[in-house]
């Protein structure tokens, strides 16, 4: 396909970047804790960490992996938090030891977290106190021989941080009891690992960073390997695209998604880092009043989010009120950005909603909207530096601008592949290097790209990837239910929600029966918001379910 769109770009964005500058991440978290040494890198819950402090702990808790934990190079790490100041800190600890981060949704039930432990073959896991009881539930089953604790306030002042870990234990109850007798406290491992030898690791580009994992086309969740030049290209990919409205060292980032997530991880925390920026760190973005009361305290000059986050902004008379004098740069992805909520927040803000898109896959960024976008047009965007998108057609001929088929794309930033699945990678990326992306989209007469449709069964909650398999296969666990199908159906708030279509035996089941039988094994928002009885369910010839026709029954309703 002709790259027309490069004549489109903005005149200061590069077609191009140094995929040379950094060997690794490291390399690039020591230039910035270097220039930007003493300004402020993170804050949370009133907390400052400078960039100083954040290299001297990070480098004593990669110390303390080496030394004490005796970890080497390769080994994998688990991270079970939401956006706290630890993060940051285990974080660049394990990427510095040259270990391999696995960042782990601390909402998990015991279920997924064993499932990810055991793929994963992690040997240590970091996790706050708040969902140690999932941890001890399932810990014994697995390799994991080494477990970090962190409560909420740890990293705070003396006399907050005794204070918070004393609110939230005891007064708001958020601390189920746990019994993990041999956990080491993150605290005392930084302070151990404070006196012991840091050795940095020979690292290179095609070391393993991440294992991120996602359920990419079908099935159970996987851990999408993505090496040190994956991340590193796609965080100078995304600088490339925003660096004409970004100054180094004077940017203040709001981060309400968690870093957890790729989006996030790649954004907020990795390209900021390499600008010198300040990152506010939001850890219960659900709570509205609060995460707004935070907005109203810092001059914030960016902020990312997905579509249900600018919905709930947008529509809230207090963040209205709010200064948006020095917000410039808006960016919107995880899910499809709405018109509505586009407009709303370039008529509050000023600003312009720039949509990005991407997956786990591919680091994630693969497109992003231009900065000197005059508004919301419903499309994803150009395609990053370096990066080339092909429409095919199901027999894999590429298609002309215009014409509809699945989206393609290859790239610096496209994995190497899903941990110890080699048929599952082969089956998504193609003999040329070329990812299959599973969305339908098109390419219009300027050089934008728009998705369409998804091909995968992927149901997409709030930017977050819910897969039918395993939904179904929780559904499924109840003794009276004989088949499910599960699916996405639009959701105002949420983009979609899931919805399932059951067949049971016992006609006394209710609705309400099924949902609390999910929430049991899955996350809050893997479980079905809906449920709809039926006495049989659409088949193949072959006896398979068929979900597509299920869906437009919804579409049509």
């Amino acid at each position: 396909m002709e790259q027309i769109w490069i004549d489109n770009l903005p005149d200061d964005v590069p077609a191009e970047i140094d995929v040379e500058e950094y060997d690794s991440l490291v390399d690039m978290f020591e230039t910035s804790v270097s220039r930007f040494a003493d300004q402020p890198a993170f804050v949370n819950m009133g907390a400052t960490l400078t960039y100083r402090k954040l290299e001297e702990r990070s480098r004593a808790f990669a110390a303390y992996l080496q030394n004490e934990l005796k970890l080497e190079k390769g080994d994998r790490v688990a991270i079970m938090m939401p956006n706290l100041l630890q993060y940051p800190i285990v974080l660049f600890g394990v990427l510095r030891a040259g270990m391999v981060v696995v960042n782990v949704n601390p909402l998990y039930t015991p279920r997924e977290l064993k499932h990810q432990l055991n793929d994963s073959g992690a040997k240590a896991i970091v996790v706050v106190s708040n969902f140690a009881h999932t941890l001890e539930k399932v810990v014994e089953q697995t390799q994991v021989e080494s477990v970090i604790l962190t409560g909420l306030g740890d990293l705070l002042s003396a006399p907050k941080r005794t204070l918070v870990n004393f609110v939230v234990k005891y007064i708001k109850k958020m601390v189920p009891k746990f019994d993990l007798p041999h956990a080491m406290s993150l605290r005392k491992s930084l302070s151990k690992g404070r006196r012991l030898q840091y050795v940095k690791p020979k690292l290179n580009k095609d070391d393993l960073a991440f294992l991120q994992y996602t359920g990419g086309t079908t099935g159970v969740s996987k851990g999408a390997m993505l090496t040190h030049g994956n991340v590193v290209s796609n965080l100078l990919q995304a600088n490339a695209a925003y660096s004409p409205m970004l100054d180094d060292g004077k940017e203040f980032v709001v981060t309400a998604l968690p870093l957890y997530h790729i989006f996030a991880l790649t954004v907020n925390c990795l390209l900021f880092m390499h600008k010198g920026a300040n990152n506010l760190l939001i850890t219960n973005p659900r709570d509205l009043p609060a995460f707004i009361a935070e907005l109203k305290k810092h001059p914030y000059t960016a902020i990312t989010g997905v579509n249900t986050l600018f919905n709930a902004l947008v529509n809230s008379e207090e963040f209205r009120k709010l200064d948006f004098s020095n917000l410039k740069l808006s960016i919107g992805g995880g899910m499809a950005v709405q018109r509505a909520v586009a407009e709303k927040w370039q008529n509050i803000t000023k600003t312009k909603l720039l949509e990005g898109y991407g997956l786990t896959e591919a680091s994630p960024l693969v497109t992003c909207c231009p900065y000197n976008l005059a508004g919301y047009n419903g499309a994803i965007g150009f395609p990053v530096a370096m990066t080339d998108i092909q429409v095919r057609d199901d027999d894999g001929k590429v298609l002309a601008q215009g014409e509809t088929g699945e989206l393609f794309a290859k790239g610096p930033q496209i994995m190497l592949g899903y941990w110890q699945r080699p048929e599952e990678t082969a089956t998504v990326i193609d003999k040329n290097g070329y990812l299959a992306t599973g969305d339908i989209g098109y390419m219009d007469e300027q050089g934008y790209f728009y998705v369409v449709d998804r091909k995968k069964d992927m149901i997409l909650v709030s930017g977050f990837n819910v897969f039918p398999n395993e939904v179904e296969e929780v559904v499924a666990m109840h003794s009276a239910v004989v088949e499910v199908a599960a699916v996405g159906v639009p959701n105002d708030l949420s983009g979609e929600t899931v919805k399932v279509f059951v067949v049971v035996n016992d006609k006394s089941l209710s609705e309400r029966d099924i949902i609390d039988h999910c929430r049991l094994h899955l996350t809050g928002y893997k479980v079905p918001k809906l449920v709809e009885f039926r006495d049989e369910l659409p088949k193949t010839n072959v006896g398979k379910i068929l979900r597509r026709e299920l869906r437009d029954e919804v579409k049509s309703a």
